[in-house]
């Protein structure tokens, strides 16, 4: 009986121990969830250059390491890039896979209505480009009938499907095409087609990098605001607070000036007032 009674204790103290421990481990793992910062995936399509690129594999361009400055030395935030096709970023947002995204991203209304504007981050106005020996595009009234590719979702797809709406006795042809904005400047330069409408950063670095001295930019008036935004999903408001309040900072302690200059050898930023 002696025997018993001495292992039913043993086998009781056991059960308190172990019952200790596993508070004990509850309470660490939850202490640790609650000093835990938030992780926010942001969505890229790593493309044009020098907003967003890769680089030996490595994600980066001006946009890019804006929003490392941002998230730098964040008590709250961890930031994650992702890349993703054009129409995945915008997907994504929708479905919470990513919390922000970067990619060359200017102000529509219909966007507007489904996803939150940060506070605008560079100035780039749209130009048009055609070949030096095509004398027949002088301006955008000069379009029509003409032949162009665009990616379908993006804010020159849209101008130009805009476009034809009100020019439907004499529509500019439109190639839909997954293809990157190197390739279909490469394809210009060919002959493929006859223009593009694009941003001039990204015109002029494309020119530049890939050697295509048969191309001409041909700057626009445009009554769009000329800005690029980082975008977030709806129901970020706190996230967007947060980045609104970061970029306001780093327009003023010169550090998207710097950017602005290491990756388009110039300053193209917003007018102070309009970064709010």
């Amino acid at each position: 009986m002696k025997k018993i009674v001495k292992y039913s204790s043993l086998a009781a103290l056991g059960l308190v121990a172990a019952g200790v421990l596993a508070a004990c481990s509850g309470g660490d793992k939850k202490e640790g969830e609650a000093a835990g910062k938030k992780e926010i995936i942001v969505a890229t399509n790593a493309s044009p250059k020098p907003f967003n690129y890769e680089d030996n594999g490595e994600l980066t361009g001006y946009e890019i390491e804006v929003v490392r400055a941002i998230f730098k030395d964040s008590d709250k935030y961890d930031v994650k890039f992702e890349k993703t096709e054009w129409s995945g970023v915008f997907a994504g947002l929708d479905s919470d896979r990513y919390q922000m995204a970067v990619n060359n991203i200017s102000y529509t209304k219909e966007r507007a209505e489904k996803y939150l504007y940060a506070a605008p981050t560079a100035k780039n106005p749209n130009v048009l480009v055609v070949k030096k020996d095509d004398d027949s595009i002088k301006s955008l009234d000069d379009i029509g009938g003409k032949s162009t590719e665009v990616v379908q979702g993006t804010t020159s797809a849209k101008q130009l499907e805009d476009y034809n709406k009100q020019h439907a006795d004499n529509p500019t042809v439109l190639n839909y095409t997954k293809a990157d904005f190197q390739q279909i400047m490469s394809r210009l330069s060919d002959g493929q087609f006859d223009y593009k409408i694009f941003d001039k950063i990204g015109v002029e670095t494309v020119i530049k990098n890939q050697g295509l001295d048969n191309l001409k930019v041909i700057e626009l008036p445009s009554d769009q605001q000329p800005y690029v935004y980082p975008l977030l999903a709806k129901g970020q408001d706190e996230l967007k607070s947060f980045v609104d309040k970061r970029i306001q900072e780093l327009y003023k302690d010169g550090t998207l000036e710097k950017l602005s200059k290491q990756f388009f050898g110039d300053t193209y930023l917003p007018a102070e007032a309009d970064i709010k």
